[in-house]
């Protein structure tokens, strides 16, 4: 896939992760159109950026995405890249009956997989008329393997992987390449709460997705994560245990 000369959608760029990707593909000369619901938010986090236009836009809300379906095809008809970086998740254990996993669940799988569906649907004919395109998903670590202190995120981000590949494996006779990025726990605000001080730094990841996209690697496993895969094709209890290493002072809160 190039890495230049794109016009891109980004879904959730205004920190972390995507902010960083916003900022390596734009110093590549791509256009990057950046989606945030806190327009504040994302008018400072694309202050200063060349070939940008941000555009503050709900994922989760159906008839937001229609109207940014119907914005992009008029005014960027050379669209031919989604990257899907929103994401919603909540620290709580499973084990307390006060917490409302369904609630939690429902939320998280509206943001992290059900709206992902959506919107690469009613994006898929513009990218289909294009000479090379792509949709990229990004997931994480715990779609292998789950951790206990985000249950119902990692439901998710597995529910998206495996939607990922069936979307890879569907759209192989087209023009559109379907990549999904898997970083590990990563420095940013978003995992704080999960010791996110410990992580990669988002760069790395923004560095390693770009560099993946020029190799056509769709599976792009950072850092921590190619690690975890491979000792979960291993032992996937071991992977397992790796993962949840603290599970008893988390079962503990309880």
């Amino acid at each position: 896939m190039k890495t230049s000369q794109n016009t891109v959608l980004i879904i959730g760029g205004t920190a972390g992760i995507g902010l960083e990707i916003v900022k390596q593909l734009t110093a590549l000369n791509n256009h990057v159109i950046v989606t945030g619901r806190n327009k504040e938010r994302l008018d400072a986090a694309v202050a200063g950026l060349k070939n940008v236009t941000a555009i503050t836009f709900d994922v989760s809300k159906a008839d937001e995405v229609e109207n940014l379906v119907d914005r992009v095809g008029k005014n960027f008809p050379r669209l031919n890249m989604v990257i899907n970086n929103a994401g919603r998740a909540i620290l709580y254990n499973l084990g307390d009956e006060k917490a409302d996993a369904f609630e939690n669940a429902a939320d998280e799988m509206l943001t992290n997989y059900l709206s992902i569906i959506r919107i690469n649907q009613k994006f898929l004919p513009l990218l289909k008329s294009q000479d090379e395109s792509a949709i990229v998903n990004v997931s994480s670590v715990v779609a292998y393997v789950p951790g206990i202190t985000l249950p119902t995120y990692a439901a998710s981000k597995a529910a998206l992987h495996s939607y990922t590949t069936s979307l890879r494996l569907s759209l192989e006779q087209t023009t559109v390449k379907v990549f999904e990025l898997m970083p590990p726990l990563v420095d940013t605000e978003f995992s704080k709460e999960i010791g996110g001080h410990n992580g990669i730094k988002p760069s790395v990841v923004a560095h390693e997705f770009v560099k993946a996209l020029a190799n056509n690697e769709f599976e792009i496993r950072v850092g921590d994560t190619a690690k975890i895969y491979e000792l979960f094709r291993q032992s996937p209890i071991d992977a397992l245990n790796v993962m949840n290493a603290n599970r008893k002072a988390w079962i503990e809160t309880v």
